[in-house]
């Protein structure tokens, strides 16, 4: 006889920052939930490994990110408290520009503004630095008197493995299957359930959510694989000189916008203890990658470049040889903002996916928002600016403006 397919409530395909938070808030409510990945999360194929990742409260990248980052802080600390993992440090993060930097692109246009105008909205303690109190507070950066800072005391960073890992064993605990090193395959609506077929046999669920990252764009299909592209990222490790220890060990996090392209961006964290070096980059998303054919060897030159291109002259203390250097994925949209939306043609199938380089931080209350949406309807924190409606939108202005040239 054919092995009886198992059925599950919920199933969570992909569990990553978005995936490992949504499967713990399913279980938390008493879902029978199940979750699969292809590899053993948290793992260094996708998007979400390393020890740091950063976070703010004032969001430069849209007002509408603002709640989801302020409430992943306090489920982040609740985690702490259930697990006894360390996951967030409010370290400070320092953001620095200049007044008429408007960055071209849609990720950061007018970054630093938009940052301000979000911490004054919702209230969030921060300091504007001119160039000569960035200089005497932080010795290890230079800027022009031409640019400033925002300092926000409440940003910091996550440490992304221990996040995952704390919220897959909660789930677990809760009563969560796992299914790990499992590919899926395909994902079918049959009757009023999904079946997903995987490498591993058949499931069987109520609705399914897809937070696969970079290979999302092929289990969706359209219009999914139009919409999302996978881009290879680098971060480089360079040494800390023993005289400037101290201030790298004690630096807050840091993003610098220094020109009018989307390339001229930087950022970086304070020396952990122990590394002797600073973790820093930039980011890339001229070219499309197939995650599973990433290059995943990286050549020195890539990371003299980003000394050259954007340490030089604007940080002090680093030996310009970098110790190591890795590579991860940022899956992006068109508009660099987050897709959180039913898929058009199966109507059981939430896509919670792309995170377009600046996922974390918000990832513990969305991963609560798709639980309420799944469980209750609709979810507590508005998610309207990441639907797939804006895309259409655009598209449709687009045409309009080319029949009336």
């Amino acid at each position: 006889m054919p092995r009886p397919t198992p059925a599950y409530d919920v199933a969570v395909i992909g569990l990553g920052a978005m995936g490992s938070a949504a499967i713990y808030q399913l279980a938390k409510r008493g879902v029978k939930v199940v979750g699969i990945d292809r590899f053993s999360p948290p793992h260094d194929q996708g998007s979400t490994h390393g020890e740091t990742r950063i976070t703010r409260q004032a969001i430069g990248e849209g007002e509408a990110y603002v709640p989801l980052a302020l409430r992943s802080n306090e489920i982040w600390r609740e985690l702490e408290g259930e697990t006894g993992k360390v996951l967030l440090t409010q370290n400070g993060c320092l953001i620095v520009g200049s007044e008429g930097g408007s960055v071209q692109g849609t990720a950061r246009a007018g970054f630093l503004t938009q940052t301000r105008k979000a911490a004054v909205r919702y209230r969030i303690d921060h300091e504007i630095l001119s160039a000569a109190e960035i200089r005497h507070r932080y010795p290890q950066f230079t800027p022009k008197e031409s640019e400033f800072g925002y300092f926000e005391s409440g940003g910091g960073y996550l440490n992304p493995e221990n996040c995952v890992a704390a919220q897959l064993a909660r789930a677990k605990d809760l009563g969560a299957a796992l299914q790990r090193e499992t590919k899926v395959l395909s994902i079918q609506p049959i009757g009023g359930a999904v079946r997903i077929t995987t490498d591993r046999g058949d499931f069987l669920a109520g609705e399914v959510i897809v937070s696969a990252g970079p290979w999302a764009p092929a289990l969706l299909g359209s219009p999914f694989d139009r919409l999302l592209a996978p881009t290879r990222q680098v971060m480089h490790w360079f040494p800390v000189e023993a005289e400037s220890a101290t201030r790298w060990a004690e630096s807050p996090v840091f993003i610098w916008s220094h020109g009018p392209d989307a390339s001229d961006f930087f950022y970086g964290f304070p020396a952990l203890p122990g590394t002797g070096t600073i973790k820093t980059a930039g980011e890339q998303y001229e070219q499309a990658i197939d995650p599973d054919r990433i290059e995943r060897r990286i050549d020195p030159v890539e990371s003299r470049t980003l000394y050259e291109d954007h340490l030089a002259g604007r940080v002090r203390g680093l030996k310009p040889i970098a110790a190591r250097a890795v590579t991860c994925i940022y899956t992006v949209t068109p508009d660099s903002g987050f897709l959180i939306d039913r898929h058009p043609n199966m109507e059981r199938v939430l896509v919670v996916s792309p995170c377009s380089g600046h996922g974390f931080k918000h990832s513990a209350a969305i991963g609560e928002a798709v639980a309420q949406i799944v469980t209750e309807g609709q979810s507590g924190i508005d998610l309207s600016a990441f639907t797939l409606a804006r895309f259409k939108a655009a598209g449709e202005s687009q045409q309009q403006a080319g029949l009336a040239r």
